[in-house]
């Protein structure tokens, strides 16, 4: 019995074994589904969290990757991170503006030109892929200059040419790479230019009718329906039907790296950790010794540096900044106004001009520039009021320094002998005779030999001396 037994366990064994071997098995374990969600600003961060998503799908053999979308733009650098990294993806990219209420602007618009497949929810809306970050409104758009005509163009005109050589420049640059993707994924390649020519924007029903994304879907099982047997073509012209009415849905958090990165990319906080940081070094120096104001602010001077070396920033911003500092500590040391002042203005338009884009979610905020030069100036008012204070009192070194202290007599013989004063064994004389343990006032020093006098008697309260 015991023999049939272990006979017909090792025959199911066998079965489950071969069942799970065959081709079939193997797609349903692998239809799996993974959702990336970039929410808010594009940035370093955004890119990274791509990146390490789109390689652990490429691991796990997923069968799509859903690029959840709902930001107002950022970074043009990595924006074309993403879609770089997209297009090189082995695993079909499903670009999805949602949920209700979402939008994919400026930045993200190219992202979702660039996937395999574009949905949107209900609700949703994207374009105004304006390259803001070049300086402003485009002449010949509306809010922008007049044209020749002394007019602004009318939504329907074709956008004149814009003014600026260098406005034109990027905007070409920026039109070509959008076309390109639209035609790459057989998208509306007019709507694409009109997106960055004139700003312009599509609900969700206005941009499937318009042939700018694929589908409408609710949520991401609804999307994974409709996208059940449709074939794209991914990286190395290979194509690829999927299989996604099955699959099941994982989310993909950033790591540890994109997190970090998400927060010292935030131009406020690399502001703040360059602040810090020198902060730190000024009173390692005012202080040397202290050793945590140094080690802190080298810490955070090298952070901020690394943060500001992701970001787009203008170098001569940086290097106003710095002159203002160095001018507002010569002030603090050297006092002359003009100088303080002028370190002040330095500092202002160094931190304004510091970044190079207007690009959403990356401006610097004026109330905390604001808050760094009230603090500079704070420093500097502290360190001349304590300069001021030591320059009015009493002199704490040399011979002036000696003058009026008591000192304790140790020896004496006649005139001259041993005293105790300011810590420290002196050799003594006066014209009094002492004794071992008298008081005594120092009167002058001549050549490191204390000249004292009997202290006189200590002012009974309310008595005479």
């Amino acid at each position: 019995m015991q023999t049939v037994k272990a006979a017909f366990v090792a025959a199911i064994t066998v079965v489950a074994l071969v069942v799970s071997l065959l081709p079939g098995s193997a797609e349903e374990s692998s239809r799996v589904a993974l959702t990336v969600s970039l929410d808010g600003a594009i940035g370093p961060a955004s890119a990274s969290y791509v990146k390490d998503a789109l390689v652990k799908a490429a691991e796990r053999r997923a069968e799509v990757v859903i690029l959840r979308l709902n930001t107002p733009g950022g970074l043009t650098t990595s924006m074309r991170e993403i879609i770089s990294d997209v297009l090189a993806s082995p695993v079909p990219v499903i670009g999805y503006v949602g949920p209700s209420g979402a939008h994919a602007a400026s930045a993200g618009t190219y992202i979702l030109y660039a996937t395999h497949i574009a949905a949107m929810a209900p609700g949703t809306n994207i374009g105004a892929a304006t390259p803001v970050q070049i300086g402003g409104p485009i002449p010949g758009l509306p809010g922008g200059t007049p044209d020749k005509d002394g007019k602004d163009k009318k939504d329907g005109d074709r956008q004149a040419e814009p003014k600026d050589a260098m406005t034109a420049k990027v905007t070409n640059d920026a039109v070509a790479y959008i076309r390109s993707l639209a035609e790459l994924r057989g998208h509306n390649v007019d709507w694409a230019e009109k997106a960055v020519r004139e700003a312009a924007t599509l609900s969700a029903n206005g941009a499937l009718e318009a042939h700018v994304i694929d589908l409408i879907a609710r949520d991401p099982a609804e999307l994974l329906a409709k996208v059940d047997g449709r074939v794209v073509e991914v990286a190395g012209g290979k194509t690829q039907r999927l299989a996604t009415k099955d699959a099941v849905v994982e989310t993909i958090d950033p790591g540890w790296t994109s997190r970090f990165l998400a927060v010292i990319t935030d131009p406020n906080v690399a502001f703040v950790l360059l602040m810090v940081g020198i902060y730190g070094l000024i009173f390692e120096f005012m202080s040397p010794g202290a050793v945590a104001p140094g080690v802190v602010g080298t810490i955070c001077l090298l952070v901020g540096l690394y943060a500001l070396n992701l970001l787009p920033i203008n170098y001569a911003g940086l290097a106003l900044m710095l002159v203002g500092i160095a001018l507002l500590t010569f002030e603090a040391f050297n006092p002359t106004v003009v100088i303080g002042l002028g370190g002040v203005i330095a500092f202002v338009l160094g931190a304004v001009m510091l970044f190079r884009v207007e690009a959403p979610g990356y401006r610097l905020s004026w109330p905390l520039i604001a808050i760094v030069v009230a603090m500079f100036i704070g420093l500097v008012l502290i360190v001349l009021g304590s300069l001021r204070r030591a320059r009015r009192g009493p002199v704490r070194v040399g011979a002036q320094a000696m003058r009026g202290l008591s000192a304790q007599v140790l020896d004496w013989s006649e005139n001259e002998g041993h005293v105790f004063a300011h810590g420290e064994r002196w050799q003594a004389r006066g014209a009094e005779t002492f004794k071992p343990g008298d008081m005594v006032e120092v009167a002058n020093i001549v050549d490191l030999t204390l000249m004292v006098r009997r202290a006189p008697a200590p002012t009974g309260e309310g008595g005479k001396s």
